[in-house]
C-alpha cells in the first residue's frame, strides 16, 4: 500500500486523535495467553526489509514459521519468519514470474503449495487482469530461488481491487474477496484446480456477498470456516460447500493495529493471527472460540454472535464503538489521498 502525503492541519489533528484512541484502547486490550505450541503465540517481525507485511500464512513443513511478503518490493520475494524469535530464517525469490505489481495475500493449498496473490489495485480497476503465483513450500529453510507458476486472473464482472486470497484446504479452489469501501464486497471463485491454466486467463466468478471492507482472509484448517478481516473489524462465515455457499456466523475479535492487513489461522486452528504493516510490525493472536470442542478446531471462529455481546472490535464494544467514528474518518482521509495520488 502506498505511503500517504503530509496531512493538512485539520486532517493531522484527526489522525493524531485516531492514533491516541488506538493507543488507549490497545493498552486496555486483554493479553493473549501464552502457548507452548509452535506458531500459536504472537511475535514481532524483526527483518528491516519487511515494512509492508500484507499477507500471512503458517508453514506446514516448518513448525513455528510463518510466510509473509511486502506489498511492493525490490523483487518477487517471500520471507519465512520464525514466530519464536521474529527473525527471518529464509528468503525465497520467485522465478518464472513477471515483475510483481501489488502483492497482497498468501495462502497454503492442500498439496502444500504456497499461493501468492498479486491482486491489489489501488486505483480501483486499472488492471484488466491480476496474477496468482503458485510454488512448492521449500523443504529446507535457506535463501533460495524457486520457480513459480503464474496464473492470469480476470473477474467475471470486470476489474477490481482486492487484498484477500484464500485457498480451500480440502478442495484446492482459490477464492478472492474484493475490497469495497462501502462494505458491499464480493467473493470470487476460481475454476477447479485441474482446469487452472498458465497459458490463458482464468475467470473467477462471483459467488457470494461479503459485507466487509476486507484486507485479508483465511480458511480454518478443517475448511469449515472462512474468516475475513478489515482495519476495524472482521466477520466469520460457515463454509457450506463449493460455489461460495456461506452463512454469516458473527464478528471477529480484531485487535486495533496501525494498519491491519493480514490474517492467518495458527497451524492447529486454535488461534487467529492478526498482522499489520509497518517497521517491526506485530502479529497478535486471538483465541478461536470452540477450538477445543469435540467438533474440531474453528467451530466458532473467535467470533461473537451478531447480537448484543461484547465480541466486536476485540471485546471493547462500548468504548471502541463510541470512538469508532474517529478512526473511520482517519481511514477515509487515507482513501481520499490515495485517490488523489492516482
Amino acid at each position: 500500500m502506498r505511503s500517504l502525503p503530509p496531512l493538512a492541519p485539520g486532517a493531522a489533528a484527526t489522525a493524531a486523535t485516531a492514533v491516541a484512541v488506538c493507543t488507549a484502547l490497545a493498552l486496555t486490550a486483554p493479553a493473549a495467553r501464552a502457548d507452548d505450541k509452535p506458531g500459536n503465540d504472537g511475535f514481532s517481525i524483526k527483518d528491516p526489509r519487511i515494512t509492508e507485511s500484507s499477507g500471512l500464512v503458517a508453514s506446514r513443513a516448518h513448525p513455528g514459521v510463518y510466510w509473509t511478503h511486502n506489498d511492493q518490493d525490490k523483487g518477487a520475494f517471500l520471507y519465512a519468519v520464525d514466530s519464536r524469535t521474529g527473525k527471518t530464517v529464509a528468503t525465497i525469490t520467485m522465478t518464472g514470474v513477471g515483475t510483481p505489481r501489488d502483492v497482497e495475500a498468501i495462502s497454503m493449498g492442500p498439496d502444500g503449495d504456497l499461493y501468492v496473490g498479486d491482486i491489489g489495485d489501488n486505483l480501483g480497476g486499472k488492471w484488466s487482469f491480476v496474477w496468482v503465483y503458485k510454488l512448492p513450500e521449500p523443504k529446507q529453510l535457506k535463501d533460495q530461488s524457486i520457480r513459480a507458476e503464474q496464473y492470469v486472473v480476470k473477474y467475471s464482472d470486470g476489474p477490481r481491487d482486492a487484498e484477500s486470497l484464500m485457498v480451500h484446504p480440502k478442495t484446492g479452489r482459490i477464492y478472492i474477496a474484493d475490497k469495497k469501501e462501502d462494505g458491499e464486497g464480493s467473493l470470487y471463485e476460481s475454476p477447479p484446480p485441474a482446469e487452472l491454466s498458465t497459458s490463458r486467463p482464468n475467470i473467477f466468478k462471483r459467488v457470494a456477498d461479503i459485507d466487509l471492507w476486507a484486507t485479508d482472509g483465511a480458511f480454518s484448517p478443517n475448511g469449515k470456516q472462512l474468516a475475513l478481516r478489515g482495519y476495524l473489524g472482521g466477520v466469520t462465515y460457515k463454509w457450506e460447500g463449493p460455489g461460495g455457499k456461506i452463512k454469516r456466523e458473527g464478528r471477529l475479535s480484531v485487535p486495533l493495529q496501525r494498519q491491519g492487513e493480514s490474517l492467518a489461522f495458527s497451524p492447529d486452528g486454535s488461534r487467529l493471527m492478526f498482522g499489520t504493516e509497518g517497521q517491526e510490525s506485530d502479529v497478535e493472536p486471538r483465541d478461536v472460540e470452540g477450538a477445543g470442542s469435540p467438533g474440531g478446531a474453528a467451530s466458532s471462529g473467535g467470533a461473537s454472535s451478531d447480537g448484543d455481546g461484547d465480541g466486536g472490535l476485540g471485546g471493547y464494544k462500548g468504548g471502541a464503538l463510541a470512538l469508532g467514528a474517529v478512526l473511520v474518518a482517519f481511514f477515509g482521509l487515507k482513501r481520499l489521498f490515495r485517490r488523489k495520488e492516482g
